[in-house]
């Protein structure tokens, strides 16, 4: 099967080659909407193709690349932003996928958003990433736009990195937030969910938690984003300094589904701030017990699965007096990571005081 890359881009003369560096080494086609480029960015992608675009902005990322999906003409879809990039492990993937004789109507990659200086993933989930042409789907939302998933849906193991070389433009997302406020627009759950986080991004942290808690008491929110906004809520309450708060919000996470790591770690820390050692222990070996689910579609904070609990363990029963268990749970976290700079402190600590050698 042949594929199309789909891209709506605006003043990304810093990235776009890099981004079709990658791209053409696995699409038949690409698709270049401009929204208004101000630099060489048309430029730079007629240079790898001659479908480019204009699209005048209108304040909704569902439009343009629906716009831009409009422009495909090969049998799968696929959509990328301009700085994005693609491994060459995970390009021989995508090509293999092409070869499907029975291809799925969704594949759902897992976006990396922060990694490793070797590019194993820390922060990464599940996001809707090529698609069947013939179904014609479509985007919805202005802001933080999706194609709900339907028909059949495949999880297949192919990361996309999204590698920022500039910040987003201060409070542009919540200016479309504000916008679509002005203009009567009734939210959906999951567009409600986003506005409270954007204002969380935005440090507005009182009307956050306000937004959050309308969020949480719908009854048709998704359970993953229900999971995240009490994580979120936590977070806003830690802001302004109400650590009970922060910590009811996240116990709260646990009437929506099994407790995630992302949660129980940040109780535990909650608990090692108040010298709770033992509290703060067993948080902590609960999240360290805790293995992540990529295909939950869920915020993966790959560190709250592992090497942050190893770490906090190691400290949490230094400071209760029990060296054999903060040993014990050092080695866990060298085993996990040998080059992590807690790591690697914890060991030159361990050899000078305590003489110890696990060569």
């Amino acid at each position: 099967m042949n594929l199309s890359v789909c891209m709506i881009v605006k003043d990304e003369q810093q990235v776009l080659a890099r981004c079709l560096d990658c791209v053409g080494q696995f699409a038949e086609e690409i698709v270049i909407v401009d929204t208004g480029s101000k630099d060489d960015t048309k430029k730079i992608a007629l240079s790898y193709t001659d479908k480019v675009f204009d699209f005048k902005w209108n304040f909704d990322f569902s439009a343009a690349r629906n716009y831009s999906f409009s422009k495909a003409s090969c049998d799968l879809v696929m959509w990328l932003d301009a700085d994005d990039v693609i491994l060459p492990e995970d390009i021989e993937k995508i090509n293999k996928l092409k070869q499907t004789k029975d291809p799925a109507d969704i594949y759902m990659f897992q976006y990396v958003l922060t990694h490793e200086h070797d590019m194993t993933p820390i922060f990464k989930y599940a996001r809707e990433r090529v698609f069947l042409a013939s179904k014609n789907f479509k985007w919805v939302d202005a802001i933080h736009e999706v194609i709900v998933p339907s028909g059949r849906v495949e999880y297949v193991d192919i990361n996309i990195y999204h590698e920022k070389v500039k910040p987003t433009p201060a409070g542009r997302n919540l200016k479309i937030y504000r916008k679509m406020i002005k203009n009567k627009v009734i939210f959906s759950p999951r567009q409600q969910f986003y506005y409270a986080r954007e204002l969380m991004f935005n440090a507005f942290y009182k009307s956050a938690i306000c937004q959050l808690k309308k969020f949480l008491k719908r009854p048709d929110g998704w359970v993953e984003n229900k999971v995240q906004a009490c994580i979120d809520l936590s977070s806003c309450y830690q802001a302004l300094g109400k650590t009970d708060e922060a910590l009811e919000s996240l116990l709260k996470s646990f009437v929506f589904s099994t407790p995630r790591s992302e949660a129980m770690c940040r109780i535990g820390e909650i608990f090692l701030q108040k010298n709770c050692l033992d509290e703060a222990i067993f948080w902590y070996k609960q999240a360290l017990a805790s293995p992540p689910n990529y295909n939950s579609g869920a915020f993966i904070e790959k560190d709250m699965h592992d090497i942050i609990p190893a770490l906090q363990l190691c400290l949490a029963y230094y400071k209760k007096g029990d060296y054999e268990n903060s040993y014990k749970y050092h080695l866990v976290s060298k085993s996990l990571n040998a080059k992590h700079p807690s790591v690697v402190y914890n060991q030159k600590f361990f050899a000078k005081h305590f003489e110890k050698n696990d060569k």
